[in-house]
Order: structure tokens, then sequence, then C-alpha cells
């Protein structure tokens, strides 16, 4: 029976992989290895922070957010050669372990529940770290981002700047595509929703005007609480990587036009909504009626005079506008991606909206009529680069510079004449075909070129057969026959 049992021993420790007097150890005890095992905690190595760690206490009560790194810099500051630069991982190690067992409590994030209809949010989101390209151009911009709490239903509108305009446009498009509103809406403390200066825990009246219109109750997140904002955060978080992903099945960033862009947008958000459609049915039943139109949300500028250059300031930036309304006050109503200039109570102009100041935008159209005659100012003129449609336009002044230079300013203006007069697009096509054909980029060539565009073509003769009516005359009598 012993030998039986030394046996057993022997054959159960060969198989654990330990030593027969191991094995007998834990039968002696009656316990598991694992039971066994003692907590490892003494120190390996001596701890180098004895003597400073009084002191580091005291720093770390008086200010808890103190990082490692920073108390181990200040004392090689104060006491050189002390600590070794490896030292740090260790200081550091010590000052977590003390954090989670004595420091101070950290902020606890309590869980929300969303009711259907009740609460959206919304934000503005940078977009410039996905590079995306328009003709090769870098496209710097934002997105207004809007989500319904409850379903997580979004939608945006591109835009360049935080400014009350982009939001407004952004919030109207958003409710007018839902087709309803949240009784609430959420945004952080953005200078185009909150007075950011006198009074920060207010709305700014523009804002408040905007959500009264709609009959939404305000709400702002505390100062440096982006938690509070948390669907609308996590939205841009997940939206921005599924943009970035589509991006590299698509294998390139670079899209013909913002429109081409935005659909590609579009089409991603469809994408995420699509798995969020029972939730979203349900807010759809309960949320609010939207008035009858939407807000105005432009800013207006009375009596602004046309100067002698046939130009306007408006907000920083310089705009041309029609040479007939140069003396003449006119007003400028501001929207977030385009300024109407309107005199006399009519619209005489739609221009596309500068970004950030000290820009400028000049329509040849608006000036060619004197500039034609006054060709030579053509050289030195302040807002020459405006003055080139597109790069064929370009193209077709500096070979005049280099083969015609007494007579370049002149030629070129007459062909931009000829671009206000005739059309754009035919007079860029005519400026292709020459270069293409490697003919002489010539105001009279160009000019010859468009003639031939707008040639009509030679008169095509048709000549149509005589039929035989007889033999049509007598299928009818066989059908009536056989009727």
């Amino acid at each position: 029976m012993f030998k039986n049992k030394e046996t057993y021993q022997y054959r159960a420790a060969d198989k654990a992989g330990m030593t027969e007097r191991t094995a007998y150890k834990y039968i002696k005890a009656n316990k598991l290895p694992s039971q066994l095992k003692c907590e490892h905690n003494w120190q390996t190595r001596e701890d180098p922070f004895v003597e400073d760690w009084p002191v580091i206490l005291d720093m770390l009560e008086v200010n808890p957010g103190l990082e490692g790194k920073t108390i181990f810099d200040h004392f090689n500051r104060t006491y050189p050669a002390r600590y070794q630069n490896g030292q740090l991982r260790t200081l550091q190690r010590r000052i977590k372990h003390w954090r989670a067992i004595e420091g101070p409590g950290r902020e606890v994030y309590f869980p929300q529940i969303h009711y259907p209809g009740d609460l959206s949010a919304s934000d503005f989101t940078h977009m410039h770290s996905l590079g995306i390209t328009i003709r090769g151009e870098q496209f710097n911009h934002l997105l207004y981002h809007f989500v319904l709490t409850y379903s997580n239903w979004e939608t945006f509108t591109i835009c360049y700047s935080e400014s009350f305009e982009n939001l407004s446009n952004g919030l109207q498009n958003a409710l007018w595509e839902l087709g309803g509103r949240a009784k609430r809406h959420r945004t952080d403390r953005m200078s185009a929703a909150v007075n950011k200066d006198c009074h920060p825990e207010k709305f700014n009246r523009n804002y408040q005007a905007l959500l009264r219109h709609y009959e939404i109750l305000p709400e702002r997140t505390n100062a440096h609480s982006a938690n509070e904002n948390g669907d609308i955060e996590t939205s841009h978080r997940h939206f921005k990587h599924a943009v970035a992903q589509a991006l590299m099945l698509r294998d390139s960033k670079d899209f013909y036009s913002i429109a081409d862009y935005k659909k590609f947008l579009q089409k991603i958000a469809y994408q995420l909504n699509a798995g969020r459609t029972k939730r979203f049915e349900e807010e759809l039943t309960v949320l609010g009626q939207l008035p009858e139109a939407r807000f105005d949300d432009c800013k207006n500028m009375d009596n602004l005079k046309v100067g002698k250059s046939s130009t306007l300031n408006i907000q920083h930036n310089t705009y041309s506008v029609h040479s007939r309304l140069i003396g003449e006050k006119v007003q400028a109503r501001i929207y977030a991606d385009h300024i109407e200039i309107w005199y006399a109570q009519k619209i005489v102009d739609h221009i596309p909206r500068q970004r950030g100041t000290s820009k400028h935008r000049i329509d040849y159209r608006h000036i060619i009529d004197w500039l034609v005659r006054k060709p030579g100012a053509f050289e030195n003129y302040r807002y020459k680069e405006d003055l080139y449609p597109s790069s064929w336009f370009r193209i077709a002044y500096d070979w005049l510079c280099s083969n015609m230079a007494l007579q370049a300013n002149r030629q070129y203006v007459q062909i931009l004449y000829y671009a206000a007069k005739e059309g754009q697009t035919v007079t860029e096509s005519a400026i292709r075909y020459l270069v293409e054909h490697d003919k002489e980029l010539t105001a009279l060539n160009i000019k010859g070129q468009i003639d031939e565009q707008f040639k009509l073509p030679p008169v095509t003769e048709v000549s149509v057969d005589n039929n035989n009516l007889e033999s049509y005359d007598a299928l009818l009598e066989e059908a009536a026959y056989h009727g």
C-alpha cells in the first residue's frame, strides 16, 4: 500500500512538471500551489526618493495635478546630480500608487438617460488633419456637426469658421433636413452662441433669437467640460474615423469640387444613419413642428458707399461691384458663405464670401469696360492676381510677356474683354486650342478662334425618296378583306 502511494506521488509530480519533493510539500499542506503563493509586497531595491518623499507629498497636496516629470525636473534643478534620468519612472510609479491609495478622489462621470425628441447637440470640428484637397489645392475647412442624442442621427454642413452665421446656417440646415426640432439644444461655450467676455453665463442675443424662432430651449456646457457634450464629441470621432476609412478605400483625398466632396460626406452620413433607423423613427414621432420659414440669419451693413475703384470694404475684406454703382450707397447682406448686394430694394449682385480678413475678390467683369480703355493700369494694379480667371488666362499673359512685352497688357486686357462679352468658357477654350496647336496667343487669334466656335455649321441637305402609295393601298385592301 505504501509502495503504491509513493508510485502515485511520483507519477503525479512528473505529470505536473515538478519534483516529487515539491509535490509532497503540496500534498502535506493539503493546498493548491496558488494557495501557498505569497503576495509580493516587499521592495526589491532601495527607494531613492525616501529622503525627499515628504517634500514631494507636500507639493502634491498643494497641486494634485503635478506630473512626476515636473517634480523630477524641479529636484534636478534644485539638487543637481542627486538623481539619474533612469529614476524618473520610479518616481512616476510611486506617485501613481499614492494617487490611487491616498490621493484625492477623481472626477466621477454620471451616464445620462436620453429621451426621444428631447435633446439635440452640435459643435464645430476641424477637418484639416484629413488632408482633403480640391483639384490639388489644400481645402482647410470645418464641419458644423449636429446630432440627436437619443438616436444619434447626425448631419453636417461644411463651413470655414466658428461664426454665428455658420452656426445659424448649420443648425437650420439640420432642422429642415430633419423636418422637426428637439425640445432643447446643447452647445459648448462657443463664441457664436455664448458671450465669452462680459457674461459667459449668458447666450448672445443673435443665438437667443435664432432658438426662440424655433421654440427651442438653449443649453451650454460648463467651462472645460467637454464630457457634458459627450454625444457630439463621440460623434466627431466616429464620423471623422469613417471619413478617413472611406478615403483609404477611395485611394484619393482629392475631389473635383466642393460639391463632389459634400456628396462624398453625405453618403457616409447616410450609411452611419442607416443603423439608427429604429430609434430615429421613435424620435420623428415626437419632434416639434418647424415654423413656416427659416430664421433670417444674415448680418446687414447699410449705406456702404462704392469707391472710385469700384470696390466695397465689407468686414475688413475688399469686394468689387459693377462700375455703374461707383458713388452710390448700397446694402450688404452677409450670410455664412455669400454676400448679397442690394440697391434700391433690389438685389444686384451675389458674391462668394471671403474667409478671414484683409482678403480681396475682384471680378474682372465689373471693371473691364474701363480697364480696356486704360490697359496701362493693369501692370501695377493692386488686385492684379484676381484678374486671371483660370490658369489658362495666366498662361496667355505669360506668353504675351515673353513674346510681346510692349503690348502684353493691352493684348491681355483685350482677351479679358472677350471673356466678359463672349463668355469665359468659350474664351478659355480658344486659349487652350491655340496652346495645344502651338499657335500665337494674341488677342486677334483668340478672337478668331472664338468666332470659329460660334460659327453655325453648314446646312445639311436631306433627300427623301418618293414612296409608291399604290402598294400601301393594296395592303389596306388586303387587310380589310381578311378582317
